[in-house]
């Protein structure tokens, strides 16, 4: 085995943090995309091949853990190996790690396909990347497996009116504008979770009664994700709308698991569908804390049978 690779090094900006005051989780996401673009490099796939071909790597299904908060202007750096090496896929780990403390800040790991910039078509690995990514092979770390999610194989691809039938709540819609847009067009892997990210107030707002605005400057409890896993199942274009729904999947003492489906507002098709393990924080301490018991019994109302990736 090998040892992991350097791939991204910076630090977190005011900018990328949210109203808990940390980076928020697209930016983790928007990050370690980026460093999968070095490991390409490092495996024949960097820009002369994608100049010369037409391809990259596009990931297609992302576990994502968090471990330790980021603040504004903590230096970070990511490293990255390869867990798993097929014919027409990678599985690839990173860990983003604080620079100062050596503390592991946050972990993806990722199947990445490689595709036709243009048309989103997969096309099979050349012979000489699959050997150098063998170079790079790693062991999943016991820190970066899944802990409060299951990898199991996706669901079929739900329909819009699917999501609408079981009571999953419409949470974000909205067009995919230019600067959410690679140079091809598509919307970057980045939006999806950003997405995610910005319908939480809406969710909480109509499951929950809450403004977020309100209730954090008047209070102490917030709350954070811990893990997510996406699959991205379309490729959104400059132009298209979306729209998302969301439902509670489950509930226990310490964590609630989240849903979202987002759908091409037009078609009614699936664009990605992901989950996510949520805690309450404290604010103040920074600490994970239990449900409010209030909020707890609250919450076991709103689960909807058969949600998940």
């Amino acid at each position: 085995m090998s040892e992991m690779i350097e791939v991204a090094r910076s630090s977190v900006q005011t900018w990328e943090c949210d109203q808990m005051g940390h980076m928020n989780v697209q930016f983790y996401v928007d990050k370690a995309t980026q460093g999968l673009s070095a490991l390409a490099a490092k495996i024949g796939l960097g820009k002369r091949f994608v100049a010369s071909d037409g391809a990259r790597l596009f990931a297609r299904d992302h576990h994502v853990r968090f471990l330790r908060e980021q603040r504004p202007g903590a230096p970070y750096f990511w490293r990255s190996g390869v867990v798993e090496v097929r014919d027409y896929s990678l599985r690839v780990y990173s860990e983003m790690v604080n620079t100062v403390s050596g503390e592991i800040a946050a972990t993806v790991t990722a199947d990445v396909e490689l595709m036709d910039e243009e048309k989103r078509s997969v096309l099979p690995l050349p012979a000489k990347t699959k050997t150098a990514a063998h170079g790079l092979m790693i062991e999943l770390p016991a820190h970066g497996a899944p802990r409060g999610l299951t990898m199991d194989a996706p669901r079929a691809a739900p329909k819009l009116a699917d999501a609408d039938k079981m009571g999953m709540v419409s949470t974000f819609t909205g067009e995919v504008l230019e600067a959410m847009c690679d140079g091809q067009n598509f919307m970057t892997t980045r939006f999806y979770m950003g997405i995610v990210s910005d319908s939480i107030p809406n969710l909480l707002a109509q499951t929950r009664g809450e403004d977020r605005s309100s209730s954090i400057a008047g209070g102490n409890i917030g709350g954070a994700a811990l893990e997510y896993r996406f699959i991205y199942r379309a490729f959104p274009q400059l132009g298209d709308v979306l729209t998302l729904r969301s439902g509670l999947k489950a509930v226990s003492e310490k964590t609630y698991v989240w849903a979202h489906w987002l759908f091409d507002y037009e078609t009614g098709a699936c664009v990605s569908t992901s989950e996510a393990v949520a805690i309450s924080l404290d604010l103040t301490a920074r600490k994970a804390v239990p449900i409010p018991e209030q909020m707890r019994i609250g919450l076991e109302r709103l689960v909807i049978p058969g949600l998940g990736v």
